[in-house]
């Protein structure tokens, strides 16, 4: 299943064109663009504008915060097993007695 539609791909060329002729302006200074990274950026937030079929945008502090949750749930995780094998080797060794 395809993840971007063709009037997506349409907008993303069309914006890489007009960044190589050099007409491609940033948003809100007007700055022309130079990075392709930023064209494609543009293309694609111009198709999500039209309503074309384009994945939902991720930003760094969204996968940051995603990444330390799964730290910090594997520490509990971790935790959790080790309180639960103590538990475990206390009520053995007592029972020996």
């Amino acid at each position: 299943m395809a993840k971007y539609s063709k009037k997506a791909g349409e907008k993303v060329e069309k914006a890489m064109h007009e960044m190589k002729e050099g007409k491609l302006k940033s948003g809100r200074s007007g700055k022309k663009v130079k990075s392709r990274k930023q064209a494609i950026a543009i293309g694609l937030s111009e198709a999500r504008e039209k309503g074309a079929k384009v994945p939902e945008k991720s930003s760094k502090k969204a996968a940051s915060k995603k990444s330390v949750k799964k730290a910090s749930a594997k520490k509990s995780a971790k935790k959790t097993t080790k309180k639960a094998t103590k538990k475990a080797t206390k009520k053995s060794t007592s029972k020996k007695k």
